[in-house]
């Protein structure tokens, strides 16, 4: 499976997916002008990745920020995680905030809320 890597711009965050290397990632800013759009080869991709997923995946969202719209498409991501997690295969969030952030903090605790997987809350510094 083909790894999917999207470069961070000032509005839209740094994604990689990349199966061989176990590295799950989204970091920076969510504010795409057309969210679904920026997030359906994401989307495609964890849906082809459902199929035949590792053993462990370890998810990480670092987002500084996030608008409402980018807010769907993350409980979108996390339920898709939530599915892999369901057909016997280790799933957990790493989910990463700023010192002090309490807004991104609180944000990981409602989805953790929503979501049927171990969530894991750390803090880390650009």
């Amino acid at each position: 499976m083909e790894k999917l890597m999207i470069e961070q711009t000032d509005d839209s965050p740094f994604i990689i997916l990349d199966k061989e290397q176990n590295r799950f990632e989204i970091s920076g800013k969510s504010l795409p002008e057309d969210v679904i759009e920026f997030y359906l080869p994401v989307m495609n991709w964890l849906r082809n990745y459902k199929n035949d997923p590792s053993g462990k995946t370890e998810f990480h969202f670092k987002l500084i920020y996030f608008n409402t719209a980018s807010s769907k498409l993350i409980l979108d991501i996390l339920m898709i995680l939530e599915e892999i997690r369901e057909t016997g295969n280790e799933v957990a969030v790493k989910w990463y905030s700023m010192p002090g952030d309490e807004d991104m903090r609180e944000a990981g605790e409602e989805y953790s809320e929503m979501i049927n997987l171990p969530f894991e809350y750390m803090t880390y510094e650009i």
